[in-house]
């Protein structure tokens, strides 16, 4: 086959093409004709292109016609497009964007549209404006001003880059049984009962259950994960008092590890998670008999995420506790099942985030190393 328009990429080239398709955070447009561009490269054909890439004949013509006529940027760049002349000038829009970042007005709890392009409307000498207009701005500028994320701001300071290493590191090193390294935390749980007994599904009928219900209370679930090897262990206990916590670690020294020499146990910032709730639940020697095999390690405050523990807690919650279970002894019972089959199964966590990515990806918790360098 004759082709009219061969496309030569540099190698600088070809590495900005695939970062591009590796970052995947562009226009869908765009990452077909870097795709385009590289499949012509490597000598493929314009209809073996069409296929793998899923366009038309005519679009891969084109697009490496842009790219010999022009360069590589023009090629990927979109050409503008026949249509209205925009409602609002350069200075409105930045104008919009403000407005729409700063506090609504008194008595409104957020921005909507309506009252964005009423704003817009005083603001400037335009005698009307859609909310599709300006909906379609703040697109553009990846506003949503009627939506929040509910966020833990951490304070991100020496302390907190020296337990997240510390936490890090350890996750890092090599099993070893004498030493085992154990993630711990806790998380309540709601006793939910049924008012009205549930509709099984049928078929063409979904399962439907009753808006109402019965709340039987609270428990509480320590939870144990072994970072290196597939097991973990869920205590059910009424309260997570000072003392319920220290009967976890006993177990932790006396059951589960009982030939270690030291259990290195991950956790949070909770009041009770401290070598005092030990001396509070038991006599002296017996809490210096169990602190002498424990090795305490803090994530950083509003940092849980550091801790494995939280995504095991996750994974229960969505196999195991997605449901009404409304009494303490069937929900025992229930966990005790999803735990055995966990541990049989040999389900463990892929933990990929390290101390040399946390290096290169949170740069803004490295004040002082930025400086210097």
């Amino acid at each position: 086959m004759n082709v009219r328009y061969r496309v030569e990429l540099s190698q600088a080239e070809r590495c900005e093409l695939t970062a591009m398709l590796s970052k995947g955070k562009r226009a869908a447009r765009k990452l077909k004709r870097a795709q385009i561009f590289l499949a012509a490269d490597a000598g493929r054909s314009d209809e073996e292109i069409a296929r793998a890439v899923a366009v038309g004949g005519s679009t891969v013509y084109r697009t490496k016609r842009r790219f010999v006529e022009g360069n590589l940027e023009q090629a990927l760049s979109e050409d503008p497009r026949p249509g209205a002349e925009r409602k609002l000038t350069g200075k409105e829009e930045a104008l919009l964007v403000a407005t729409a970042c700063a506090d609504p007005p008194e008595g409104r709890a957020r921005w909507t549209l309506k009252l964005l392009a009423d704003a817009m409307v005083k603001l400037t000498g335009h005698e009307s404006l859609s909310g599709e207009t300006v909906r379609r701005r703040l697109a553009e500028n990846g506003l949503k001003p009627w939506r929040k994320d509910m966020w833990c701001i951490p304070r991100v300071d020496g302390e907190y880059v020296a337990r997240m290493e510390d936490v890090l590191d350890l996750y890092a090193q090599a099993p070893d049984p004498a030493r085992p390294v154990v993630c711990f935390d806790e998380s309540p749980v709601q006793l939910i009962g049924e008012v009205r007994q549930p509709i099984p599904a049928q078929p063409g009928q979904l399962e439907r259950y009753d808006c109402e219900y019965r709340r039987n209370g609270t428990v509480n679930l320590f939870v144990c994960v072994d970072v290196h090897r597939p097991w973990r262990e869920v205590k059910v206990t009424e309260r997570r008092a000072a003392e319920d916590y220290a009967q976890c670690m006993r177990e932790l020294v006396d059951v589960h590890y009982p030939d270690a020499a030291c259990i290195r146990v991950v956790q949070d910032n909770l009041s009770t998670h401290s070598a005092g709730a030990l001396y509070e639940a038991f006599a002296p020697a017996e809490a210096r008999r169990i602190l002498r095999r424990l090795e305490f390690h803090y994530t950083p405050k509003h940092a849980s995420w550091l801790n494995m523990v939280e995504i095991e807690i996750g994974v229960l919650r969505g196999q195991c506790l997605d449901r009404r279970i409304d009494d303490s002894k069937r929900l025992i019972s229930e966990i005790a099942a999803w735990e055995k089959q966990r541990n049989t199964a040999g389900a463990g966590i892929k933990w990929m985030f390290t101390t040399e990515k946390a290096r290169a990806k949170m740069g803004r918790a490295y004040p002082v190393t930025s400086k210097e360098s």
